[in-house]
């Protein structure tokens, strides 16, 4: 199964999401994500078995993380993928030692895969035509986090899905 740890937005939070993927849309096109889909991944997975699945579930349950807060306030674009996203236009050190521990207890556990590059993001849009990010309004808004989720990622006939399998106390 395809798995990934992210944090996943407050339901408010998600809402005011939703509404900056729809103005993305109608000015750079693309696929717009879901807002049951809107999170951040810290720690893409790939493919695991499900008994290592079960021992992530477990661990995960078990993962007390440190309270923080995550501001948004500017836009991006990966230009290959067409990728349109929000994050921040400054360094996020709560979330790169989150992310850099969480990866310490994955390869404790025998996963690899750590990127070269942390890049704290939510993606609003897939396969953006442009990235007319001059024509997004400004963002400023806060995502105070206190847990984690274990989730799945899946394909059905209605396309990418995701089913959370674990979250960590909160």
């Amino acid at each position: 199964m395809r798995l990934f740890l992210a944090l996943t937005p407050p339901p408010e939070l998600r809402r005011r999401l939703g509404e900056l993927a729809d103005f993305a849309h109608a000015r750079c096109g693309g696929r717009r994500m879901p807002d049951e889909s809107l999170h951040l991944t810290l720690a893409f997975l790939g493919e695991v078995e499900e008994a290592q699945a079960l021992e992530l579930a477990e661990w995960v349950q078990g993962l007390a993380i440190a309270p923080g807060e995550w501001r948004l306030d500017g836009w991006g674009y990966f230009k290959r993928p067409g990728i349109v996203w929000v994050g921040s236009q400054a360094s996020a050190p709560a979330l790169a030692e989150l992310q850099h521990e969480l990866w310490q207890g994955l390869e404790a556990r025998g996963l690899t895969g750590r990127p070269d590059r942390f890049v704290p993001h939510v993606t609003l849009l897939r396969r953006a035509s442009t990235s007319q990010r001059h024509d997004l309004p400004p963002i400023d808004l806060a995502w105070s986090y206190n847990q984690l989720e274990l989730i799945q990622s899946f394909t059905d006939e209605r396309g990418a899905r995701y089913r959370t399998l674990a979250v960590s106390p909160g």
